[in-house]
């Protein structure tokens, strides 16, 4: 079953970034399905988070995404060379997004290698945003799509963590932000091998 647009609708994109793990994500690019469950996140709290695109309600040709209703894929280029996967969550107008930083592979396991040129199967064929990406054939060309499409969904299939199962910490990489960089907005499953810093 995917998971119902209203899904994405909610206002508290801290909440739906910590209950996305266990959910899986799959694609469906140029005929070929992949996906796994969803082991790490990190939340964008729109206008007020400084480390949000859309901070201070900056719309841009870039940005403009984040605005729309929730239950979109936001699709970037960091650093012109990793494409790095976002859910927008919320209603119009109001531009928060979950950016997906790992994932345990389960299906289309083969057509990730060959994605990712990784002949022998690694942990980090899934484990940071641009890895997840380029391994599931996420690129900019999605951007925009629905999350209730044939080329990239989500699924809740039953699986659930405890609390205790979850750590909650700093997001990775936005420094820039401030004070706001400390907000405990990461999340990802204790002791998972996909996590892409699991000790911070």
């Amino acid at each position: 079953m995917k998971l119902p647009e209203s899904y994405y609708l909610g206002n508290d994109v801290v909440s739906i970034s910590k209950d996305l793990l266990g959910k899986y994500l799959f694609t469906c690019i140029d005929g070929i399905t992949t996906g796994g469950y969803i082991v790490e996140t990190e939340a964008y709290n729109g206008v007020i988070d400084k480390a949000s695109h859309a901070f201070g309600n900056r719309i841009t040709p870039r940005t403009k995404t984040m605005f729309m209703q929730g239950g979109i894929a936001y699709v970037y280029l960091c650093y012109g060379i990793h494409e790095m996967f976002n859910i927008v969550t919320s209603v119009e107008g109001h531009p928060q997004a979950i950016l997906i930083r790992a994932i345990q592979p389960t299906e289309g396991i083969e057509a990730m290698q060959v994605r990712r040129n990784m002949p022998v199967l690694k942990p980090n064929i899934t484990s940071g945003p641009g890895s997840v990406a380029k391994a599931l054939g996420i690129s900019r060309n999605i951007n925009a799509f629905s999350l209730q499409s044939d080329s990239i969904w989500l699924e809740d299939r039953g699986l659930r963590f405890s609390d205790d199962e979850i750590k909650a910490g700093p997001r990775i990489g936005v420094a820039y932000a401030a004070e706001d960089a400390l907000l405990p907005y990461r999340f990802y499953v204790k002791g998972n091998i996909y996590v892409s810093k699991p000790n911070k």
